[in-house]
């Protein structure tokens, strides 16, 4: 039975490569796809990975029809037995009742993929409506890790290296941009709720050249 599953965890966890990995054992077995994204870091019409693997996508665009667009695929004498969609948490709701529509009326299984809070710890309304629809919910395995070396559970958006919990939803950046830009790290619940980065963590740390202490 053709189903949707929602592939969700942290930044740095894999997930766009394990999107990769899904297209190339399908079409190594002679299977055809579409991969849809959105705002990926790669630029408009790009699946990448942190890897450094990339492949073309189709760029979702806000109020495109998903259910629609594979039906005209179809329709016009192409071949589609699978759908894969990556940064999934920036499609709407609506987009995703669409896919679930892929599932049940086309039958095609599709493979979501995407991050389930941002930085505030508020679901993404995409990721929520997945959650409410998926047929299956997978966790991925690689877990990311914190700082302080911890299991990264929360996205933390960074200005200057330091944790700010305002601003527009969606502001795409990357975890390997300088510190005095916008960017996003992983933190652990601990470290996200006393709002401690990589950066501000380091400025508060002792230095390792410290004087020695002697008794009297």
């Amino acid at each position: 039975m053709p189903e949707l599953v929602f592939f969700s965890g942290t930044m740095d966890c894999g997930k766009s490569t394990l999107a990769l990995q899904i297209g190339h054992n399908r079409s190594a077995r002679g299977l055809q796809g579409v991969i849809f994204t959105r705002d990926d870091r790669a630029g408009e019409g790009k699946l990448s990975s942190r890897l450094g693997l990339v492949t073309e996508a189709v760029e979702v665009a806000e109020g495109m029809d998903l259910c629609g667009y594979l039906v005209a695929q179809l329709s016009q004498g192409g071949k589609v037995d699978y759908v894969i969609v990556d940064e999934a948490q920036f499609l709407s709701p609506e987009q995703i009742d669409q896919l679930a529509r892929v599932v049940d009326d086309l039958g095609l299984d599709v493979f979501a993929f995407g991050i389930t809070t941002d930085f505030r710890t508020k679901l993404f309304p995409g990721s929520q409506r997945l959650i409410e629809l998926a047929d299956r919910i997978e966790a991925l395995q690689v877990e990311a890790l914190c700082w302080c070396g911890a299991r990264a559970t929360h996205n933390a958006r960074t200005v200057g290296g330091k944790m700010v919990v305002e601003g527009a939803q969606v502001v795409v950046g990357d975890v390997n941009r300088p510190a005095e830009e916008i960017g996003y790290e992983v933190l652990c619940r601990r470290h996200h709720l006393r709002r401690m980065t990589s950066a501000s963590a380091h400025a508060g740390a002792l230095s390792p050249d410290v004087l020695p202490v002697t008794s009297a």
